[in-house]
C-alpha cells in the first residue's frame, strides 16, 4: 500500500509544493509546529532513512540544502532553519525542515493551526525563492 507521501507524489492527494526535482519532492507539512514546516521527501518510497542507499542519502540532503537555503530568504526573521528525521510517523524516509529561533520552536507534540491562505501564501514564498535560487 501506498505511503500518502507517495499518494502526494503521484498528484492523488493535494499538497503544498515548495519544490521537486526528478527523485524529490518538498511540500509543506499539513500539521506544521511552526510556520514554514516542510517536509523532503524522496519520491522512491523507502521506510527508513539508513535503509538508503549513500547515493540515495546523499542526494536527499543536498536537495534538502537547497530547500533550507530557500526556506532561509522566506523567512529572514528565523534564526535558522532546523533539520529532523523522526520517522514514525509515516513509513516513507522524509525530512523536517522547521524555521525555529528557540528550541521550543521544533517541539512534534505541539502542532499549530493554519489557514489555507497562510499555508499558499508561505508555499508561494518558499518556491519563489527556490526558483529564484536554483532554477
Amino acid at each position: 500500500m501506498s505511503s500518502i507521501f507517495t499518494k502526494i507524489i503521484n498528484r492523488e492527494i493535494p499538497a503544498y509544493i515548495v519544490a521537486e526535482n526528478d527523485n524529490h519532492i518538498a511540500f509543506l507539512d499539513i500539521f506544521p509546529v511552526a510556520p514554514g514546516h516542510v517536509l523532503v521527501v524522496p519520491k522512491k518510497e523507502t521506510d527508513k532513512l539508513f535503509d538508503l542507499s549513500e547515493q540515495e542519502y546523499v542526494e536527499l540532503m543536498w536537495f534538502a540544502y537547497r530547500v533550507a537555503k530557500a526556506m532561509e530568504k522566506a523567512f529572514p526573521e528565523a534564526n535558522r532553519i532546523g533539520m529532523a528525521v523522526i520517522g514514525l510517523e509515516v513509513p516513507h524516509v522524509h525530512v523536517h525542515l522547521v524555521p525555529i529561533n528557540r528550541m521550543s520552536d521544533r517541539n512534534f507534540e505541539k502542532k499549530i493551526r493554519m489557514t489555507d491562505e497562510q499555508f499558499a501564501e508561505i508555499s508561494r514564498r518558499i518556491a519563489e525563492n527556490f526558483k529564484e535560487l536554483y532554477g
